[in-house]
């Protein structure tokens, strides 16, 4: 066999290999929303995305993102929510601690939130990054080390959005293998299953933001 075609087809097929490894896999698929999972490089922790469709205006989506004293109402495992600074109607900064089960310690963050429209497309975009420095560090609760997030929503019709959610955390310390999975699967699932209904009460019925066109 050629030389060079040989080394083309090890380099293809390890090309192959990679994409594989990185790409999305399905890990949970019911009530309308989907999971995924994809090894990250350089991590022993999983990126994770949501796929889902609710009936909703980019308004009152929006609005429920960025409501910060509701959060502990649909978020899974979420102890505490509180706003830290808000800067703008779409930009703001709050602090949350994670209830984690026995023996693990709670974990801890600050998050900078930031949306924004595509006046074309009207795609919402919501970028949630952790932030250090604005919070001290608390005893016996372990900060996250890193934690980026993304909101991706589309109108859809009338009074309904598509919803692409991604985020990749490194929760700091040391996390069993058991707890892993139960988070990056459970935890997204059970967070959009509740964000559905929280979405349909009366207090967001007449939500409108100046920042989002429906």
């Amino acid at each position: 066999m050629n030389k060079k075609f040989t080394l083309s087809l090890i380099i293809t097929l390890l090309y192959f290999t990679l994409q594989a490894q990185n790409a999305w896999v399905l890990k949970a698929d019911r009530d309308g929303i989907k999971v995924f999972t994809k090894s990250q490089q350089g991590s022993k922790f999983k990126a994770i995305k949501v796929e889902c469709s609710v009936q909703s205006t980019l308004s009152r989506l929006t609005y429920a993102i960025m409501d910060i004293a509701t959060c502990r109402e649909w978020v899974y495992s979420t102890k505490s929510c509180v706003m830290v600074k808000q800067v703008s109607a779409s930009e703001l900064y709050y602090y949350s601690e994670i209830n984690v089960p026995w023996p693990v310690s709670n974990r801890d963050f600050v998050a900078h939130l930031v949306a924004t429209q595509n006046p074309v497309t009207k795609v919402v975009t919501v970028d949630a990054e952790n932030v250090a420095g604005l919070v001290p560090e608390k005893d016996n609760i372990v900060r996250v080390v890193q934690s980026v997030g993304k909101w991706v929503i589309t109108p859809v019709g009338a009074n309904s959005v598509k919803i692409e959610y991604s985020l990749f955390t490194d929760p700091g310390g040391v996390v069993p293998a058991w707890l892993i999975n139960l988070f990056v699967t459970k935890g997204p699932f059970e967070s959009f299953k509740k964000l559905k209904e929280h979405i349909q009460k009366p207090a967001f019925n007449n939500v409108h933001l100046n920042y989002v066109k429906d």
